[in-house]
């Protein structure tokens, strides 16, 4: 079995490399990945090499679950973390399983025996892939009804350029400039939206991709955007989302 880890920590990467070669010799690290950085671009090229990811949520540059926004992952996940709070957002994700730090070798081999369980159900690889495909296979709202005075319209996400939230009220901005006040969180439509083609780039907007007209380069190493529409005021990349945000906007 050929496993890939993705840990910032190195005494936690190497304590987790030598249980698994304790659980089975003939276990196979291919890499280890220390960031957000360095995980997408490998895990678009590698993928298909791989049997199992180990994940930390939190990495230098971001978390883990940020992967899955930009890459499609078709191989199982165990989650590692020194927190429990990220257990319900693992699980919405095609995670085999959460272990919570400091692990123990027990920890390891319940996920590991776990895991084997599961492939001796689905005996052959293309039905365990398929499981592990659907387990994070999600659909996505592909339009939205608008009140415009006592008239309803749907209106599609494709001619949709952002979302934006001021106070309380969230807005829905057309491309075509029109703009409809909807009974929506920022919060819930990250989860409703394909995250090929939107993206929350801070905490006041949702964009879609082909709404951004310019990147420039800010300050602290930021981004500032241009879209069209226009919006009211500047728009940044917050700090935390520039790895996101350039992933995502290249397409890995």
């Amino acid at each position: 079995m050929k496993v890939v880890i993705v840990e910032d920590e190195a005494l936690a990467a190497e304590k987790l490399e030598r249980y698994l070669l304790k659980y089975k010799k003939d276990i196979e690290v291919s890499a280890k990945l220390t960031s957000l950085d360095a995980a997408i671009p490998w895990i678009k090229e590698h993928q298909e090499t791989v049997d199992l990811f180990f994940m930390d949520v939190q990495l230098t540059d971001g978390l883990s679950f940020e992967i899955f926004s930009v890459v499609p992952v078709k191989k199982p996940v165990i989650f590692t973390t020194a927190f429990d709070e990220f257990a319900i957002d693992a699980f919405k994700v095609n995670s085999i399983d959460y272990l919570l730090k400091p692990i123990t070798f027990t920890d390891l081999s319940q996920a590991l025996k776990k895991l084997e369980s599961l492939r001796e159900q689905f005996s052959h690889a293309t039905e365990f892939g398929s499981l592990v495909q659907q387990l994070g296979k999600k659909s996505y709202k592909d339009r939205f009804l608008v009140r415009m005075g006592n008239h309803i319209h749907s209106v599609p996400t494709e001619s949709i350029g952002y979302f934006y939230a001021e106070g309380r009220d969230v807005y829905l901005k057309r491309i075509n400039g029109k703009k409809y006040l909807i009974e929506y969180t920022l919060e819930s439509l990250e989860e409703l939206l394909d995250p090929k083609q939107f993206l929350r780039p801070n905490r006041s907007f949702i964009v879609h991709i082909n709404a951004i007209e310019d990147v420039v380069v800010y300050a602290n190493r930021r981004l500032k955007l241009t879209l069209n529409p226009k919006t009211e005021n500047e728009l940044i990349v917050s700090r935390e989302k520039v790895v996101q945000f350039k992933q995502w906007f290249e397409g890995i």
